[in-house]
């Protein structure tokens, strides 16, 4: 339906949103024939007792019959560090078994990976599992499956209806596992950490909130699996199956899963990072790297003199005055703040030193981050002395601490952290 998008080194997200095309019928069948590889696969693992460690044979009866390709299927496959958090899930079991036995709305959890060797307590986590799937109201219905292995891992990231992914933020390096997973309709339910941030779009998938209500990482546990739950039971499992009595399929699923190929999908593939390191990196640093060396390297030169120049006179730059709110002083738009800096900058230009007033919020932890920043403008020069003035008001609201600064400023640098000198006022 759109192999042009897979054709040649074109980078063409358009041809993605030919999946809109492709008929409900063809598109959730597709997607039963992945899902019942992996079941097919899951059963004959629990076949061989090579494979899996079980109490008797009849739990492996149990789990072969108990597993079902009509079931939504939630998958969560990686490598078992703690900062993953594969716990959550069970942190209130008589709700997880509500969930898993609802009789109209029923839900399997399908476990794999493996932990480091010297990681205990990934490996704990590991046999927690392994005990919660082998208590009778779970035979069946959640799996752990050992010898984690590239074949299962491709099975997962095809076969399961949702991708679980729960990392502590803001711990999450990447996520690739999810990126690959909806490359095959898969739909993600991952906290907005790691690539899933750039990647949630809604109606394509789910989403735990980006910040921490709690900096007790227990009590944001306990709310982040509330929140699981929650969306498994009011969103997840009503909209999987709302079938249409006529077709057997869900609508809305389905354009959920067009919606996860043609959004997100379509932005996460290795065509599209070599184009972004291309066009964001390799080609305008050849192009600089050309304009430096043209004329017998004249623009470089012409640079180094003038970082010379200013490292030279910058100890000498002299602070006249400066003006800054104080520390009950209301910003408005009815109340503008006029903040003015004068500089003797003996022998530089005025354009060579930039002036800026910084705005910065505390986080709970006390640390510092910059929302806003304002910069000065010339009004005045002479015999040295500059005179710098710029009208303040913040974009957003709130309680700000303030602060000046001057920089080196040139145009010919690729960026202002190319020259690292700075004062504080």
């Amino acid at each position: 339906y759109f192999a042009d998008g897979f054709e040649g080194h074109v980078y063409d997200i358009p041809a993605w949103q030919k999946v809109h095309n492709i008929p409900d019928g063809e598109l959730w069948e597709e997607r039963m024939k992945l899902k019942n590889k992996l079941i097919k696969h899951i059963r004959r693992r629990y076949s061989d007792p090579a494979q899996v460690r079980l109490d008797s044979p009849r739990q492996m009866l149990q789990v072969i019959e108990g597993i079902k390709p009509d079931v939504l299927t939630i998958g969560f496959a990686r490598r078992f560090a703690t900062y993953k958090r594969a716990y959550l899930l069970f942190t209130n079991l008589d709700r997880l078994a509500s969930i898993v036995n609802n009789k109209e709305r029923p839900v399997q959890f399908i476990f794999a990976g493996k932990a480091h060797p010297n990681d205990k307590p990934g490996q704990d986590l590991i046999k927690r599992i392994v005990e919660v799937a082998a208590m009778p109201q779970f035979v069946g219905k959640i799996l752990f499956l050992q010898n984690y292995d590239m074949e299962l891992a491709r099975r997962m990231v095809q076969g399961v209806d949702v991708w679980l992914n729960t990392p502590t933020r803001p711990l999450e390096a990447s996520g690739t596992s999810g990126e690959k997973c909806v490359m095959n309709g898969v739909l993600q339910f991952s906290v907005l950490d790691g690539w899933w941030v750039e990647g949630y779009r809604k109606g394509a998938g789910w989403a735990l909130p980006l910040e921490r209500t709690y900096d007790d990482q227990q009590y944001q546990n306990e709310l982040d699996s509330a929140t699981i739950y929650t969306t498994i039971e009011n969103e997840i499992a009503p909209l999987y199956y709302d079938v249409d009595k006529n077709t057997g399929r869900s609508a809305g699923w389905i354009e959920y899963i067009r919606n996860t190929v043609a959004q997100v999908a379509c932005n996460f593939t290795t065509n599209r990072m070599l184009t972004d390191y291309v066009n964001q990196y390799y080609v305008p640093q050849s192009e600089r790297a050309g304009k430096m060396i043209a004329d017998n390297f004249k623009l470089a030169r012409e640079i180094a003199a003038w970082k010379k120049n200013v490292r030279r006179e910058w100890p000498s730059i002299e602070v006249i005055s400066y003006t800054q709110p104080d520390s009950s002083y209301t910003l408005s738009p009815d109340s503008l703040f006029n903040s003015e800096v004068v500089l003797n900058i003996g022998n530089l230009n005025p354009e060579d030193i930039g002036v800026e007033m910084l705005f910065a919020v505390s986080d709970r932890k006390g640390q510092l981050h910059i929302q806003d920043r304002c910069e000065f403008n010339v009004v005045e020069s002479k015999d040295g002395v500059v005179r710098y003035q710029a009208s303040i008001l913040p974009e957003r609201t709130g309680m700000y601490q303030v602060a000046a600064r001057i920089y080196p400023k040139n145009p010919l640098l690729p960026h202002r952290q190319d020259f690292g000198l700075v004062r504080w006022l």
